[in-house]
């Protein structure tokens, strides 16, 4: 499952959603939520905003979604990802691998966020108590 989206999500829900429907097939989930954190670079961040280009990324996020599928043996992906201003300790990003193993889960899991932020078009604008910056990939 690939969402995009502008509302805040509740990752516990989500994970009873994708429990359901595996049925007893899967052994192991595994999980990371990414947060709107205080400090980047250096410098504090009161907050940000998130920019996407719709159409294009969602396709970059069930490619990785199917690269970490056919790379582990997954029996599910899911990223769901906020775009537009974000506060801080506010959700960003939301992803779970279910495996029938925890290592192709844990593995998967962490390839999905590393992918990202290096393969999804989102853009950030940070705010900062100077005003407000965008940030480059490296930076992330």
């Amino acid at each position: 499952m690939i969402r995009v989206q502008q509302e805040d999500f509740d990752p516990g829900e989500e994970l009873e959603r994708l429990r359901g429907s595996l049925q007893g097939t899967a052994g192991a989930v595994v999980s990371f939520t990414g947060l709107v954190r205080d400090l980047n670079e250096g410098e504090d961040i009161t907050g940000m905003t998130l920019e996407h280009y719709p159409g294009m990324t969602e396709k970059a996020l069930a490619a990785i979604a199917s690269e970490a599928t056919s790379r582990w043996k997954l029996i599910n992906a899911v990223i769901i990802h906020r775009i537009g201003p974000l506060a801080l300790n506010d959700r960003i990003v939301f992803v779970v691998a279910a495996s029938t193993h925890r290592k192709d889960a844990f593995r998967a899991c962490e390839f999905m966020i590393d992918s990202l932020k290096t393969k999804a078009p989102f853009w950030k604008m940070e705010t900062t108590p100077h005003g407000t910056r965008w940030v480059s990939k490296a930076g992330e």
